[in-house]
């Protein structure tokens, strides 16, 4: 009795395994077929379809945008002491030293002066703000890189060095002038100097 029974689990394991692999032959085969115009009206509108595991591809990075990569060289700059006219980390920066170095370590060569910065590119803002931005203080006499998250990386003043600092600290919230963008997709300048 155990025979007939172990007999007839085996052939309803062999009866499943062919039903199975003909469903999945069939499967493949209407998955391969060309598409008529009465199936097509006849399929279901899925906009998104899961892609099966051997489907399935790792998806490349993107590339970090340009201002992000501004702020993260920025960064490297935390600690330098502010020198008055100084434009590199060997002798030290003021603001507008800063930013110039900074984005000439990216192929583009800003004036030495908050003044000339501002009439770059275009304006922005202050809701809109994105990182590498430029922000402006004190009737355009001081600049700073805008990091993210309502804070800029600046060369304060003497006796100071390199730092982050918020926008909304009081002295930067009143003395506040606006902001440029001076840079747009792939690291090109932008607005009327172009």
């Amino acid at each position: 009795m155990v025979a007939k029974l172990q007999l007839v689990l085996l052939i309803l394991v062999l009866v499943c395994a062919l039903v199975i692999s003909s469903g999945r032959a069939l499967g493949d085969a209407a998955r391969h077929a060309p598409v008529t115009r009465a199936k097509a009206k006849a399929r279901p509108l899925h906009r998104h379809r899961r892609a099966a595991p051997h489907e399935r591809r790792r998806r490349a990075t993107p590339a970090p945008a340009f201002g992000v990569r501004v702020v993260g060289y920025a960064r490297r700059m935390l600690g330098v002491p502010y020198v008055w006219g100084g434009d590199s980390p060997a002798t030290g920066f003021d603001c507008s030293g800063l930013v110039r170095f900074v984005y000439r370590h990216f192929g583009l060569n800003l004036p030495h002066s908050s003044y000339a910065d501002f009439d770059l590119g275009v304006p922005v803002s202050r809701r809109a703000l994105r990182p590498g931005d430029l922000v402006f203080f004190n009737g355009l006499g001081h600049v700073g890189i805008y990091v993210g998250d309502d804070r800029f990386i600046q060369a304060p003043d003497s006796g100071s060095s390199v730092q982050i600092t918020s926008l909304s600290a009081p002295w930067y919230t009143s003395a506040y002038d606006g902001a440029r963008r001076i840079v747009g997709r792939g690291g090109h300048l932008i607005g009327r100097w172009a």
